[in-house]
């Protein structure tokens, strides 16, 4: 055993804890050789844990997409590449060929052999509460008698194309039929992993039937009460995992979470696929001690944002830096010191683009073409697409640090000593870099720049004024985000979507947005998306960066590590992990 393993095999036997019994009787734990294998494996990300279901508006930026994806099952999961990648293990689907002209019609099957870690078995239910929750089709009148959405859902396009979804209570087959002219053209990244949740434990908790039957009745009352419990009956609360409730569809079940923020997986013994490698993972998110966590020996993986942390120890650690498809960018407030477009394009302006993608853009990288190329000039194109030479030619007019021309923008504003705010998860050293750079290249021309980040900030609070900016990837989300898929940069900038936290509205831009996601002629992709950047480069409603770098790390010894630069992170596939001491 090598000296730096040794304090990680302590931390491990301290982990496994009331595992380590019947794993010795399986031979799991054996005496200390070159070969044994580790029973119990740490994941380090760097969002926030905070809740089960990832699709409400507190999960969109939450950790639940790198801590789930191996145990809240779908269709698809999203791979290395950025595509989602089709996974039988929970159903299959197909288009359904001959229909009526015009819609888009998929046969859904679920795999026979599915079950929950309750024993209960997965049914084309799940897929319409999933349906019903990201749809928006449902609502309620607010305090001011406004119709607001009853299911607190962050964005996922597609879901709001669906006209219904058929489906028998119980049944394993379900037929989803999208509206007339709304053929979304990525349609087979829907249901996928972390997005379907447990239908009969909402239901359950709700006291109502089947969700197929309310929803098909028209039942608004009794969709209100699951659509509660959807919203805040799987939120993580430190040491309250009631097993009943956090349910399980993949290889990993939930066993614990801390109070100091790590969440132990187990083996799920109900899973019908391939036996997980290593029968335990301990993730730690956003908050944990990162520092002390991997001097301890408890972190084996690391997938986190590059140099956000200052002096990140990697012995017996084999470290990556790579460009993401997460774009690094300020997502900008409409109100307040941000009313006028004219200050939004001031701190374009004078905000150091090419000097902040030199200095930490991209460490220890620099590819001729593609991701992580250069300073990042779409925020709908990415760098390895064809489309972005042409999509990108407005946002070269902003090569940054243009003090003359962002005077001009402020006086044209008509804002007085403008003060901006930008928002961060903290700690973060790149991006508290990144606004100290734009601090010091604003000044000059009048605009002063706070630094107001925190460990507990969010990207709503820009929704409620308390700041002027985010500083974050793709959706505004902290640490991994982003995809090959636009829909989640499209949406994060059309009116009404959840996570439009600036409050941008232009009805150009949502038309074009709405024909992006449904018309795959190459030619209307493209010219769409000229249109669009050259819109959102006049309006402002964010200024992109760069594609955010990422650090990913595997111990010395870890078998199937493969780094993920998407939303996914580098757990995507934690089943096929092992780790030799």
């Amino acid at each position: 055993m090598r000296p730096e393993q040794r304090g990680f095999a302590r931390k491990r036997i301290s982990i496994v804890g009331i595992l380590a019994a019947g794993a010795l009787a399986a031979g799991l734990l054996t005496s200390c050789s070159d070969d044994e294998q580790v029973p119990s494996i740490g994941y380090l990300i760097d969002n926030p844990i905070t809740t089960y279901n990832g699709n409400t508006i507190d999960g969109a930026y939450s950790g639940a997409a790198q801590a789930f994806p191996r145990v809240l099952t779908g269709m698809s999961y999203i791979g290395p590449q950025g595509d989602p990648v089709a996974n039988p293990d929970f159903g299959t689907a197909n288009e359904v060929p001959g229909g009526e002209a015009n819609v888009l019609t998929i046969q859904y099957r679920l795999n026979n052999a599915a079950v929950y870690s309750d024993g209960v078995p997965t049914s084309c239910e799940d897929l319409v509460l999933a349906w019903a929750a990201l749809s928006g089709k449902f609502t309620k009148a607010d305090d001011e008698g406004r119709l607001v959405p009853m299911f607190n859902a962050g964005a996922r396009p597609g879901y709001s194309d669906i006209e219904r979804v058929d489906c028998q209570p119980g049944s394993k087959d379900a037929t989803v039929v999208f509206r007339p002219g709304r053929k979304f053209v990525d349609w087979k990244s829907l249901f996928s992993a972390t997005e379907v949740m447990p239908a009969h434990i909402a239901t359950q908790a709700a006291g109502v039937g089947s969700i197929a039957t309310v929803v098909q009745s028209g039942d608004n009352e009794a969709v209100g009460k699951v659509a509660d419990f959807w919203n805040n009956g799987w939120k993580l609360k430190p040491n309250e995992i009631d097993p009943s409730v956090f349910v399980s569809s993949g290889p990993y079940r939930v066993e614990s979470f801390s109070e100091s923020g790590e969440l132990v997986l187990v083996e799920n013994d109900k899973w019908w696929g391939a036996k997980p490698a290593t029968p335990r993972i301990v993730v730690f998110g956003k908050g944990a001690d990162v520092l002390d966590e991997i001097d301890s020996g408890a972190v084996d993986v690391i997938d986190i944002g590059a140099n956000s942390v200052a002096d990140l120890p990697l012995d017996g650690l084999k470290a990556t830096n790579m460009p993401s498809r997460s774009t690094e960018q300020l997502v900008l407030g409409t109100g307040g010191v941000f009313a006028s477009a004219d200050m939004r394009k001031a701190l374009a302006l004078c905000s150091p683009r090419q000097k902040l993608y030199d200095d930490v853009g991209h460490p220890d990288y620099k590819p001729e073409a593609g991701l992580g190329s250069g300073v990042l000039n779409s925020r709908i194109v990415s760098q390895d697409s064809l489309m972005y030479g042409p999509a990108s030619v407005e946002g070269g007019k902003y090569p940054g640090a243009d003090v003359p021309a962002a005077q001009g923008a402020v006086a044209a504003s008509g804002a007085q000593a403008p003060t901006v705010r930008i928002g961060y998860l903290a700690p973060d050293e790149r991006r508290a870099e990144t606004v100290k750079a734009i601090a010091d290249a604003c000044g000059p021309a009048g605009i002063k720049v706070e630094d107001v980040s925190s460990p507990t900030f969010a990207p709503t609070a820009l929704l409620e004024g308390q700041v002027d900016a985010v500083l974050g990837g793709t959706a505004s989300v902290s640490g991994p985000a982003g995809s090959m898929l636009n829909g989640p940069s499209l949406s994060a900038l059309r009116s009404g979507s959840a996570t439009n936290y600036g409050r941008f509205t232009n009805p150009r831009y949502d038309q074009i947005v709405d024909q992006l996601l449904t018309d795959p002629a190459t030619q209307a992709q493209l010219n769409l998306s000229v249109e669009a950047e050259a819109l959102l480069w006049s309006e402002m409603p964010s200024i992109p960066l760069f594609d955010v770098p990422r650090t990913v790390a595997f111990a010395d010894g870890l078998d199937a590590g493969i780094a993920n630069p998407t939303r996914s992170g580098a757990g995507w596939n934690m089943d096929r992990w092992v780790l030799h001491s």
